[in-house]
């Protein structure tokens, strides 16, 4: 017979095989891992537990005196008195093996390879069965392919330098517990000495702390209670150790913050370790960080058809897609539809959009069972202090899908820096998007829970006041930016004209138009309609560098109606002539534009003001003209010339030009290029002469817009070289205002000239520009108060 030390291994070896039976057939059979079986027939393991003995028996159908003397073999090998917690864990049983028999985790332990020793600490007890283990997999767990792959490739070394850590972070709902646990599960096989999972409770109003989670993560690695240690420290030495040759899979869920996570790190050896937490953690040091995000429109629509059935969704495709926007493709609030529509099985897709685009009810609706957004988010709000809580629901009074700090802040009533700083802590949280680097987000579901929580939280009119002061100051903003177009006031008040100062003035206007439109519907609202109609007045020579924005026609429609409010004839004169350009130019309504133009003729004549008889005939010309009413067209601009011969000033001088330009053109739809070209190459000559007085990004658009039009006159000519001068000419002045959206319109011009002469090539450059310039132009929507 073998020696105490190998006696246990050498009859257990010898009973298998007499049945039959492969390590593998008994490891499953005994509900004893495979690992541990191994240690067992080596002799590695000499005299494991008799809970352990018995399961044996118990599998290779032992008789009552097979069964005795293998407990004798075992218990021979068993140290005396006490033995220290073996510096291993047993092999947990991978989720979804509930038909085998549970392993008691401390004889796991022990049969798991350390040589028992005697020391002062009592004999570890068995831990209580499946303690920590995973629940269970979501069956139609969908999308994060990309997610998986990040962490199958960390997983995959076999002996890395350093343990891998991986943190899952994201906003409330994003389903980072789901894919931690999916994560864990499909890791199993590759980690078979285990799988834990434990909450770390970090919404709670008391998170767990870091030593009651090391306690609970001990016990259940087999660690009896009166062996483990009081202290934070101990205990965390103690896990390391025990993990050290272990490659197993800990999930951390629910973290709150850095601390309560650091010490369930291991400090060496294979294990994986999965942290979860609404917070980006940004303390952690060392680990691979995961950030999800919302869905795609696609991944969306098949979690849908996986949770409610694939028939149901495909016989209702856009309402299926319309379901998942108006969830903001979150998986939470996309599982709660889906389970909505599983308990109403008669009920279609689009009812429960008709129902879900109530925004007042949105929230309600996406609640199911112990499921719900609300709850979600409510979780992260309650934790905030109350500085946070204040700048998250100012979030919500922004008019834009992204907002900056600065504009924030005056809805806050906050310094730039201050709310900033905020927003950064609020990033942290997953409450708030960074959209760009300067500009931030909410999801759409979380504006509309901080929407709630500022009619719950804050006095009507304490939140009417905030929106009315950010107002006041949005619109002063956009007006001291909008004058920086004015050639009239740069050279009266000695403003910044640079190009510098102008680039800086077009992107504020253009990122923060919503929020200023919102502004100047909140001041209509409001009765400061002085206010409107000064922030549209120093808009109206920006307004010729967007010709493709729809939005003038809100902004001078307001206008219009403001100065009717104050009763200001010469205002509402003035501005329903810019309504008049708007639906022209801009709107391509030319018949609208030609009644706004002859409401504005009847106003100007009344007061007696040359000047905007002017324009309005312009304006009327011009809607002839689109109209192909040239005759009818080119009187208007010879009219509209005699009146702005009565005036003396550089606005008249400007309004004298557009006629000729605009005469010019109907000569040239009316077949007489060449005498168009002659009236054009004038024109060009006196906006070339403006330019040189006034070097303004008016004058520089006034010459780009002549020369474009004397290229389509040599065009219409063939003379395609000449034509290629001018549209080239038409760049230069182009460039020197920062590309407006109507460059566009000339590079493509340009391209059909260079065909025309055979040069393909250099048509494709300039076309392939002309392309990319139209595929990043914006036209902003309606914006409301």
């Amino acid at each position: 017979m073998a020696s105490g030390t190998g006696e246990f291994g050498h009859l257990l070896a010898g009973h298998r095989v007499a049945a039959g039976l492969t390590q593998e057939d008994l490891s499953a059979a005994a509900g004893v891992s495979l690992r541990a079986l191994g240690d067992m027939e080596r002799g590695r393991t000499r005299g494991p537990q008799r809970r352990t003995v018995q399961a044996l028996a118990a599998a290779l159908g032992l008789d009552g005196a097979q069964t005795a003397g293998l407990e004798r073999a075992a218990q021979s090998g068993r140290p005396r008195g006490l033995r220290r917690v073996p510096p291993q864990v047993p092999a947990v049983r991978p989720s979804g093996q509930e038909s085998d028999p549970p392993q008691p985790a401390a004889e796991a332990g022990a049969e798991a390879g350390a040589e028992p020793e005697p020391q002062p600490e009592p004999e570890a007890d068995p831990a209580p069965p499946g303690a920590l283990a995973l629940p269970r997999d979501l069956a139609d767990f969908t999308a994060r392919e990309q997610a998986f792959a990040d962490l199958a490739a960390l997983t995959a070394e076999q002996h890395p330098a350093h343990p891998r850590v991986v943190l899952v972070s994201g906003q409330p709902g994003l389903g980072k517990t789901a894919f931690a646990l999916h994560a864990a599960h499909a890791l199993a096989e590759a980690f078979p000495d285990g799988q834990l999972s434990l909450d770390l409770g970090g919404t709670a109003a008391t998170p767990l702390s870091a030593r009651e989670a090391l306690g609970q993560v001990l016990r259940a690695l087999g660690v009896a209670d009166q062996a483990v240690p009081a202290g934070t420290e101990e205990r965390a030495g103690l896990f390391r150790a025990l993990v050290r040759e272990r490659r197993l899979v800990l999930v951390l869920d629910n973290a709150a913050d850095e601390g309560q996570v650091r010490p369930l790190l291991p400090g060496a050896g294979p294990a994986v370790t999965i942290v979860t937490s609404r917070h980006a953690l940004p303390g952690l040091e060392a680990v691979h960080r995961l950030r999800l995000d919302v869905l795609s429109p696609g991944e969306a629509a098949a979690l849908l058809a996986r949770i409610a059935g694939p028939e149901r969704v495909e016989a209702a495709p856009d309402a299926t897609a319309e379901l998942a926007r108006l969830c903001g493709y979150l998986p939470l609030a996309l599982r709660i539809a889906g389970q909505r529509l599983v308990a109403r099985p008669q009920q279609p897709v689009a009812q429960l959009v008709r129902q879900l685009a109530a925004e007042e009810n949105r929230l309600d609706l996406l609640e199911t069972g112990d499921l719900g957004v609300r709850p979600a988010f409510e979780l992260s709000y309650r934790r905030l202090p109350a500085e946070a809580r204040l700048v998250l629901r100012r979030c919500a009074l922004t008019a834009g899908q992204d907002f900056t700090a600065a504009v924030l802040a005056r809805y806050a009533g906050l310094s730039a820096a201050r709310t900033e700083l905020v927003l950064e802590r609020l990033v942290d949280v997953g409450l708030v998007q960074p959209a760009t680097p300067e500009r931030y987000r909410l999801h759409d579901l979380v504006r509309l829970y901080v929407g709630e929580r500022l009619g719950h939280d804050e006095p009507a009119g304490a939140v009417a006041g905030a929106r009315t002061e950010a107002g006041r100051g949005l619109l002063g903003e956009a007006a001291g930016y909008g004058l920086r177009f004015d050639p009239d006031h740069v050279a009266a008040e000695g403003a910044d004209g640079s190009p510098e100062s102008l680039a800086e003035a077009a992107r504020w206007l253009e990122e923060e138009h919503p929020e200023w439109l919102a502004a100047l519907y909140r001041a209509q609202l409001e009765g400061r309609h002085r206010e409107v109609i000064d922030t549209a007045e120093a808009m109206h020579w920006f307004s010729d560098r967007l010709l493709s924005w729809d939005l003038w026609g809100e902004v001078f429609q307001l206008s219009v109606d403001a100065a009717r409010a104050c009763g200001d004839r010469r205002a509402e004169a003035v501005h329903v002539n810019y309504l008049a350009w708007t639906y022209v130019t801009c709107l391509h309504r030319y018949q609208r534009g030609i009644e706004l133009a002859g409401e504005g003729l009847r106003l100007a004549r009344d007061l007696g003001d040359h000047e905007q008889q002017g324009w309005a005939l312009t304006y009327l010309g011009s809607g002839l003209r689109h109209l192909q009413r040239h005759r009818e067209a080119s009187e208007s601009y010879q009219r509209a010339a005699e009146a702005f011969g009565e005036v003396d000033n550089r606005a008249a001088m400007i309004g004298r030009l557009v006629t000729l330009r605009g005469a010019a053109t109907c000569l040239r739809e009316l077949g007489r290029a060449e005498e168009a070209a002659d009236s054009r190459r004038r024109a060009l000559a006196g906006a070339l002469e403006l330019v040189e007085h006034w070097s303004s990004p008016l004058m520089h658009l006034l010459a780009a817009m002549t020369a474009h039009e004397l290229g389509q006159d040599r065009a219409a000519l063939q003379r395609w070289p000449a034509a290629e001068k001018a549209f080239r000419q038409a760049l230069f002045h182009y460039e020197a205002i920062g590309r407006p959206d109507s460059m566009t319109k000339t590079l493509t011009e340009l391209g059909t000239a260079l065909i025309e002469q055979g040069r393909a090539d250099e048509a494709r450059e300039i076309l392939t520009e002309a392309l990319t310039d139209l595929s990043t132009d914006g036209r902003p929507g309606r914006a409301t108060p």
